[in-house]
């Protein structure tokens, strides 16, 4: 657990790091409108988990689970890259693709996710010790995003998640899967400099 925690605290510092590059999602930018984009996703291979718990306690839960992963709790020992975001949405529904990590709640549950480095496909990913931790394949999707910075608190997310709803009503288009909540930084980044996004999956 303490190796764990090193290896953490080490790739927070990288992903807070504006001087060192962090792997994120590839897409496609198709439409910007002030704070609002739609992007286009690749195809991915995501790391998940299924925890309980409120929003915060279940990030925690998921991500602990998640890292351990990464971090050599795997059949061949093998640490693997961290990448960017952190994403919450809501589970027990259909989700086209997420952000790195992902979290979804329904009934008290969530789903918590990793995108996976590019240059590993499900075949050459190291197989996960703990069962709860699940590797797949996300295909191409398409999202509304809409980033802000600040706290990603309840009210914060759920305020955005709102204007991103509007947004895509605005503009004819169809969401397909729920909001989920995309987090880029450390825990002890400035509260004024912490990119957050919200990300609903449209139809193309």
């Amino acid at each position: 657990m303490k190796l764990i925690l090193i290896g953490l605290l080490a790739s927070f510092t990288l992903i807070g790091s504006p001087a060192l590059a962090v792997e994120e999602p590839k897409f496609t930018l198709a439409i910007r409108d002030g704070p609002f984009e739609i992007r286009d996703y690749q195809a991915a291979v995501v790391a998940e988990v299924t925890v309980t718990g409120d929003r915060r306690e279940a990030a925690s839960k998921g991500f602990r689970l998640l890292a351990g992963y990464i971090f050599g709790g795997n059949r061949r020992h093998q640490s693997i890259a961290m990448t960017a975001p952190v994403a919450q949405e809501r589970a027990g529904q259909k989700i086209a693709m997420t952000a790195p990590v992902t979290q979804t709640q329904q009934d008290g549950a969530w789903v918590v996710r990793f995108t996976m480095p590019s240059a590993y496909s499900l075949e050459t990913l190291p197989e996960p010790n703990d069962p709860r931790v699940h590797l797949r394949v996300v295909s191409p999707a398409r999202f509304a995003v809409d980033r802000f910075s600040g706290l990603a608190d309840k009210k914060s997310v759920d305020a955005k998640t709102a204007e991103l709803e509007g947004f895509v009503r605005a503009h004819g288009l169809h969401a397909i899967g729920p909001a989920s909540l995309a987090q880029y930084d450390p825990p002890w980044t400035l509260w004024f400099m912490r990119r957050n996004e919200v990300m609903i999956p449209v139809a193309h």
